[in-house]
């Protein structure tokens, strides 16, 4: 009866384990990015997919709305836009907050650009942000060309400069600036 036991409890332990690592997706530069469609703080839905073969894609994750870091972030890219918009671009902030609280949230910063709602988590499951023992999304930036690649991803975001560190990561990876 021991025997069974154990081998129960290391059935039970080993389920948990694998479905903890299917759960983590870990995306690296070269990897095509999972398709998105969110609603905006600006009412409008976005996806991926509209940018295809159009322009590049910056989404920066963020753990959540009215807290401190987000707040400098969400501040410094709007303070940065005018850098951000030289290149041919379209780029969000995104949260697991819902669509109304991420509406307030922009506009008692004034931003100049939409931030995107994923109450359920699914798209930043996909991009690897929130995971079993995650719950908020990680602060992480994902660059990516008009043809859906991954170009670089910012895990090691600087909240207060993080506008202005978008517009030097754009202009290294030679992102095309607009016609004039």
């Amino acid at each position: 009866m021991k025997i069974l036991q154990g081998a129960a409890v290391v059935c039970l332990f080993v389920s948990f384990s694998t479905s903890y690592a299917e759960e983590a997706v870990m995306l690296k530069e070269g990897d095509k990015a999972p398709e998105f469609k969110l609603k905006g703080s600006d009412g409008k839905e976005y996806s991926l997919r509209q940018f295809a073969g159009k322009k590049a894609v910056v989404i920066a994750w963020f753990p959540k709305a009215f807290t401190g870091g987000c707040t400098k972030e969400c501040k410094s890219m709007r303070e940065q836009g005018e850098q951000i918009r030289e290149f041919d671009v379209a780029y969000f902030t995104a949260s697991c907050d819902t669509v109304e609280k991420n509406t307030d949230f922009a506009k008692s910063l004034e931003l100049d650009y939409p931030i995107l709602s994923d109450p359920e988590k699914d798209v930043a499951k996909a991009y690897g942000v929130v995971y079993e023992g995650q719950a908020n999304p990680k602060r992480f930036t994902f660059y990516i060309d008009k043809d859906g690649v991954i170009k670089a991803i910012d895990k090691n975001v600087k909240t207060e400069s993080h506008g202005a560190d978008i517009a030097k990561k754009l202009q290294e990876l030679g992102i095309p600036k607009k016609k004039s």
